[in-house]
Formats: C-alpha cells, structure tokens, sequence
C-alpha cells in the first residue's frame, strides 16, 4: 500500500512538472488578463510619458487623457489604456474607504495607495494628491511632505488645491525644490467646509473672475497643468484660453486641454452628481452577466458529470455557480481554458478519452 500510494505520488509529480515546463513565453508585462504578481516588469523610457509628452500634445492641441487610480489592478488598467496622467487622487477616502469627504485622508493613506499605483502603472504620469494638512502650514511642510510622495510613493509630481494664499506659496515652493506641481481650482473638496458643500463654482461673473485669478496664480507659481472642476463650460473654455498650460476638466465642459474621470464613475460603479454619465453601468449590466454566465454553465456541467471528471454532489455545483457568477465576465472561456490546464496533467491516454467525449 505505502508503495503504490509512493508511486503514485511520483507519477502525479512528473506529470504536473511536465505541464509546468511546457508553458512557454511565460509573459510578464502588465496586460491586465495574464497579469502576473511577480517578475521582472520592463520599463522603456522612451514610452513613459514625461512634461513633455504632454507639452508636446497641448502644443499641437492633442486632448490629454487622465484617469484615477487607487490600486494595483486599476492602476494596470489605466496604464495599459494608454491613459496619459494616471492620478491617485485623496478622492480615494470617498470612492474606496467611504468617507463623506476627502478630509479624512492622511499622507500614509496616500503613500499606501501611492506605492501599489507605482508597481502597476510603467507607462503613465503618476501624479499624487497631497492631503488636506499636509501643505498648508508652511513652506517647509508642504516641501517635506511632495518629497515623500516621489521618494516613498513613486509619483512622478504632486497634485495640490486652491490658488490663493498659503496654497500659491506652497506650489512655488515645491517647484523650486525640483518637484512637478499640479493645480486645481474651481470645486476643491478639501475646501469644502468654506465652500458649504459639493457645488459648482464660477457660476457669477465675480465667482468666475476669481477661479481665473487663482489658476493665473498657480502659473505663475509654476505648475504645469492645472484641474478645472465643476464650472461653467464658457468659464472653463475662458480660462483655458488664458493661460498658456494645459488645463484638465472635470465636470467642467469639453473646451479644456484635457479630461480627468475616477476610475470608478467611468466604469459606473458610482456615480457624480455633476458629470455626465456617457457609459455603460457596470452594475446594471451584472443581471445580465449572471443570466449568460448561467446559460453557458448548464451545458459545461453536464459535460463534466457525464464524463466522471468532477464526481461532486450537486449542491456542490449550484454553490460554484452562486460564487462564480458574480466574478468571472466569461465563465465559459474560463472553464475551457481551466479544462486545458487539467487535461495537461493528465495521461496521454486520458486526454484522448477526453477529448472524445468532448466531441
């Protein structure tokens, strides 16, 4: 008995390290289906987007594309999107950790969410948010706390809000230090206890005279892009037109340089009060995810039984279907390419068999 039990155990053995050895091309670049979570990711400089890059496409009025990101797969979608700006925004209190506003997030939040947005996005600008407190105070601060973003989080520049006052002095700070700034006027959520609530600004011809002023400001601070959000399209379209960096919209019309979205609202996962929803819901669409996924399992199961290869009771499968559905986008490409790694595994004469049964 402990002989064959031995033998078997070999056999198994050298079966499965054949299978293993004949997979070939083993790919470890970050397509977002045969993403791997380890190995060697190559990086061509001359594919990552730079300042230049996006110099050179408000130059030839190129729109510039840019997308948030909080983790690894997101950042792995964004990327390979060919998206240019992927933001890690301190939205991510609100859209992943549930707060009500942005004000909760701290600068080890963002470093957290920083680093596994590093080790996804190769190709894409990384731009960080600082948080509301780490900027504000003085120079120094806001100096000390950009630095961290590049050296800890693996951003490329730094995103910050307003364009008066202490924000202004802390932008031109962090550029003289060497770090590439990001600004961001009209809606800014960390001001939102002055602003008292989420709502669109620059709506009079004060309020727009004042958004104007404070993107002004921020050029001449030094930033290289600024975020327009929630304003008026002729307001956006105005200010666009005055200055002489690019400017990213986001509820703010299509007359800007660019288009910023969070990577949930574009996958309709949430939804902005203020932006249009021009996409498909992915959360209406899982009713019918689970409707075709159940159409293509029927037949895969009966296949399954009939040929001996998966001898379980049948509350066993109706439990795989309930906890199956709602991940795979396509159970039945899935369970085929599934059924192509077992059958490697198995003997020679086996896989013939089962390949006729298949028939």
């Amino acid at each position: 008995m402990y002989r064959t039990t031995m033998r078997r155990l070999r056999d198994g053995g050298k079966y499965l390290s054949n299978a293993i050895r004949k997979r070939e091309n083993r790919s470890y670049s970050n397509l977002p289906c045969d993403t791997v979570y380890g190995g060697p990711k190559p990086q061509d400089p001359v594919k990552r987007v730079t300042l230049r890059h996006l110099a050179s496409k408000y130059t030839k009025k190129k729109p510039i594309t840019m997308l948030t990101a909080y983790d690894y797969p997101s950042a792995v979608h964004v990327d390979q999107a060919g998206i240019d700006i992927c933001l890690v925004g301190d939205s991510v209190g609100m859209v992943v950790h549930g707060h009500d506003t942005t004000l909760p997030v701290t600068m080890d939040d963002m470093l957290l969410h920083c680093r596994a947005v590093a080790r996804g996005a190769r190709r894409s600008l990384l731009v960080g948010d600082l948080p509301f407190g780490s900027y504000e105070q003085s120079p120094s601060q806001a100096v000390a706390n950009a630095t961290r973003l590049l050296k800890e989080g693996g951003m490329d520049a730094v995103k910050l809000e307003g364009g008066y006052g202490s924000r202004v002095t802390a932008a031109k700070a962090i550029v003289e230090a060497g770090i590439a700034v990001m600004g961001h006027v009209g809606l800014t959520p960390q001001a939102i206890s002055a602003l008292g609530g989420f709502r669109p600004q620059g709506q009079t011809s004060s309020g727009a005279k004042m958004v104007l002023e404070h993107a002004l400001a921020l050029q001449e601070s030094g930033c290289f892009a600024i975020v327009l959000e929630c304003l008026p399209s002729p307001v956006s379209a105005a200010i666009t037109s005055a200055l002489k960096i690019p400017t990213i919209g986001i509820g703010a019309g299509s007359k800007c340089s660019g288009q910023v979205l969070v990577y949930h609202d574009i996958l309709g996962m949430m939804q902005h009060p203020h932006y249009v929803k021009s996409h498909q819901s992915f959360a209406n669409s899982m009713p019918k995810l689970e409707i075709l996924s159940m159409k293509h399992w029927f037949p895969i199961e009966r296949k399954l039984r009939m040929a001996h290869f998966l001898r379980a009771p049948t509350h066993h499968i109706r439990w795989m279907q309930l906890s199956l559905i709602p991940l795979l986008v396509n159970l039945k490409a899935v369970v085929y390419l599934l059924l192509q790694r077992l059958l490697q595994l198995l003997p020679k004469e086996v896989q013939k068999t089962m390949k006729q049964l298949y028939k």
